[in-house]
C-alpha cells in the first residue's frame, strides 16, 4: 500500500460542493482582489482567532515582512529567532534590514529554547520571532515574559500552526503580531498562496493594511511606500470554506498523532516527539526523531516501500551558504544541528486512516531493524 505525503485530493471530494459554490460566487462577483469576499474571511478568522484584526496577504513570508515593517523593525536592528525553521523566517528578517540572531532550540518540542534567549539579548534587539513548529506553539508565556522586561515585540511565524492554542488561547490573539500561511499544504490550505498577519492593536492592524496595498489610505493617495501583498477573493472564498472544518481536521491529527506515539515508544532507535503541557497541537508534522545515524537509511527504505516520508529541515538556517556572511560558528548550536540530523515527519493528515497509518508504522519498524 502506497502512502503519499499529503491527499489534497481527497480533502477537496470532501468539500467540492461546498468550494465550487464559494468560488463561482466569486467569479459571478468579478471582484477578485480583496473586496467583500477577503474582508468577510478576515472577519471570519479574527472570530476563530479571537484577534481583534485579520488581514490578509499575499503568502507566508510576506505576512512577516510587513508585520516587522508595520512594527518599525529594520536597518541596524536584530531580531532573535530560531534557526531551525524554514528559510523564509530568516529571509523575512534580512529583507526589512534587520540581522537575525540564533539561539538554539529546546531538543523535546523543536522550538526556540527561552531559557537561552537573555544571552541573545542586546542594545540593538527590537524584537523576538519564536515559531511554531510542526504546528506546537513555542513557550509564549516565558518568550512573552522575556520580551516585556525588556520591550521587545513578539513577531510569531505560525505558519504551521493555524487553530492551536497555548494556555486555551488560541495562537493569533496572544503575541503583538502573528503570521499565517495559507500554502496549499498547510492544515487550512488554500488552492493557491495566501497569508495573515492578526494582532490586537488597531494602529498596528492599519499599518499592515496600508502596507499590503501599495501604503494607499484612498485611492491614489499613497501614506506610506508599501508592497503588492493582497489576498486574492478566490483564495479568501476557499479558505472560508474550509474555516468550519478545521477544528474536526486538527482533532483528527491530534488521534492520528497519538496513535503513533503509542506504537512508535515501543521501537527501538525512535524518539517521539514531546508536547507541552497547556497546549494544544495541532500536528502540521508528525516528526521522530532516528537515532544513531541511521534517519538517511529509513528514509530510503521507507520510499522503497512507497511511503512518503520528508526531512524539516535536514540544514539548519545559520549553515546555509545565504547567511555565510553571519558568521555563526558550526558547533553553535548544538540542538538545531542535531535535529536536522535526526527529524524525519511522517505521513499525517485528516484523510490518512488507521490502515495506511498501521502500514507506515509497520514500515518503519522493519525499516529500523535493517538500517544499521
Amino acid at each position: 500500500m502506497k502512502v503519499p505525503p499529503l491527499d489534497l485530493a481527497a480533502e477537496r471530494a470532501e468539500l467540492a460542493g461546498e468550494i465550487e459554490a464559494a468560488m463561482g460566487q466569486v467569479l459571478e462577483s468579478g471582484a477578485f482582489i480583496l473586496g467583500e469576499t477577503v474582508k468577510s474571511f478576515e472577519h471570519a478568522a479574527a472570530g476563530y482567532l479571537g484577534a481583534g484584526h485579520a488581514i490578509g496577504v499575499a503568502n507566508g513570508t510576506d505576512a512577516m515582512i510587513l508585520a516587522m515593517k508595520a512594527a518599525g523593525v529594520g536597518p541596524g536592528q536584530e531580531v532573535v529567532t530560531t534557526p531551525f525553521t524554514f528559510f523564509a523566517t530568516i529571509e523575512a528578517i534580512i529583507h526589512v534590514g534587520a540581522k537575525p540572531v540564533f539561539v538554539d532550540i529546546d531538543p523535546d518540542t523543536f522550538n526556540l529554547d527561552p531559557g537561552a534567549l537573555w544571552d541573545a539579548i542586546t542594545p540593538k534587539t527590537t524584537a523576538v520571532l519564536p515559531v511554531d513548529l510542526y504546528g506546537q506553539p513555542a513557550d509564549l508565556d516565558e518568550i512573552g515574559k522575556i520580551a516585556r522586561q525588556r520591550n521587545l515585540l513578539v513577531i510569531e511565524d505560525a505558519a504551521q500552526a493555524f487553530g492551536a492554542e497555548w494556555q486555551g488561547r488560541k495562537i493569533g490573539a496572544i503575541s503583538d503580531l502573528t503570521c499565517f500561511s495559507f500554502y496549499p499544504t498547510k492544515n487550512l490550505g488554500a488552492y493557491g498562496d495566501g497569508g495573515m498577519v492578526t494582532t490586537n492593536s488597531p494602529n498596528l492592524a492599519r499599518e499592515v493594511t496600508l502596507l499590503r496595498g501599495h501604503g494607499e489610505s484612498r485611492r491614489y493617495e499613497h501614506e506610506l511606500v508599501g508592497f503588492n501583498s493582497r489576498l486574492d477573493a478566490l483564495q479568501a472564498a476557499v479558505l472560508h470554506a474550509k474555516l468550519p472544518h478545521l477544528d474536526r481536521w486538527n482533532e483528527t491529527r491530534d488521534r492520528l498523532a497519538l496513535n503513533y506515539s503509542e506504537e512508535l515508544l515501543q521501537v527501538d532507535g525512535v524518539r517521539v516527539p514531546g508536547r507541552m503541557p497547556y497546549v494544544k497541537h495541532v500536528w502540521h508534522q508528525y516528526t521522530i526523531r532516528v537515532l544513531e545515524g541511521r534517519r538517511d537509511a529509513v528514509k530510503a527504505a521507507l520510499a522503497e516501500a512507497g511511503i512518503a516520508s520528508q526531512v524539516y529541515y535536514p540544514i539548519p538556517a545559520h549553515r546555509q551558504r545565504a547567511l555565510a556572511h553571519l558568521e555563526v560558528p558550526r558547533g553553535a548550536l548544538p540542538e538545531a544541528e542535531k535535529a536536522a540530523d535526526e527529524v524525519l515527519s511522517l505521513p499525517i493528515y485528516p484523510q490518512l486512516g488507521e490502515d495506511r497509518q498501521g502500514v507506515v508504522i509497520d514500515t518503519l519498524t522493519e525499516a529500523l531493524k535493517i538500517a544499521v
